[in-house]
């Protein structure tokens, strides 16, 4: 929770809940060593500070789910900071390691640890699908506004979170405006069963899972929609290291999308 509300249930002031905090930490990492033991991780950059513009490093162990070292910014210097704590002993441990499609990321971890496999992580490549799916839903609705049809605007407006979520996660509501999408918008429905079969294919893996991929690129390649072409062209692009996602990488922390 907010420093503010957590130190309000306390009732003492955010400072005194931040030296604690500070305390706790500190004494923590003198008792534990998160860099030890480390063989299959993770790699990600996550906002902070709403509309600031910051950005954190996060190095996440894939056998224990849990944060294994963290740092402020978003670059190859922040990455490099990382192995050069983790020493060149323990970086040649390293088996896999999973990240999205930041070339930056992935050049730092082919330098300084070249035997590990480098996988996509999953999440981001069905997030890929899903921000590409916006964009011809934004386009539809836009469409049908101008031509008057205000009623049938509003279906792919509301069908957002129905389009980026697993099927098995939709509401009563979502599920309604998915139909909706599906009655008028053959293109859009078309593109959302594209982004499930990757989802499949991701979730499936090895060689059925590499046969389901193969079918995504043909079939948003061919798709007629521009945004799944362009789809296509980036699944094509990573498909080594989407396939070292589906030989042998590991899952990432479940997300609910």
């Amino acid at each position: 929770m907010p420093w503010t509300k957590a130190s309000a249930e306390l009732r003492i002031t955010w400072e005194a809940l931040a030296n604690i905090v500070t305390r706790v930490t500190a004494d923590a990492a003198i008792l534990l060593d998160r860099l030890d033991g480390l063989r299959m991780i993770g790699i990600d950059e996550k906002s902070w500070g709403k509309g600031s513009g910051k950005f954190l490093t996060v190095v996440t162990d894939h056998e224990t789910g849990k944060i294994s070292w963290i740092a402020q910014g978003r670059s190859q210097e922040s990455v490099t900071a990382f192995f050069d704590q983790l020493g060149p002993g323990r970086s040649k441990l390293l088996t896999h390691v999973s990240a999205d499609g930041a070339e930056w990321i992935h050049d730092v971890v082919r330098l300084k640890a070249p035997q590990a496999l480098i996988c996509l992580d999953a999440f981001h490549i069905v997030k890929w699908a899903g921000e590409r799916l916006d964009e011809p839903r934004r386009r539809l609705a836009s469409e049908l506004r101008a031509a008057g049809q205000e009623d049938q605007a509003a279906t792919p407006g509301k069908g957002m979170r129905a389009i980026r979520k697993k099927p098995e996660n939709l509401t009563t509501g979502q599920r309604t405006a998915l139909a909706g999408i599906a009655r008028d918008n053959k293109h859009l429905c078309k593109g959302y069963l594209i982004k499930e079969q990757l989802r499949e294919s991701l979730r499936v893996k090895g060689d059925h899972g590499k046969a389901l991929l193969a079918g995504v690129i043909s079939w948003a390649g061919r798709s007629r929609i521009p945004e799944l072409a362009k789809l296509a062209k980036t699944l094509r692009r990573f498909q080594p290291l989407i396939w070292n996602t589906l030989d042998h990488g590991p899952r990432t922390a479940a997300r609910k999308r």
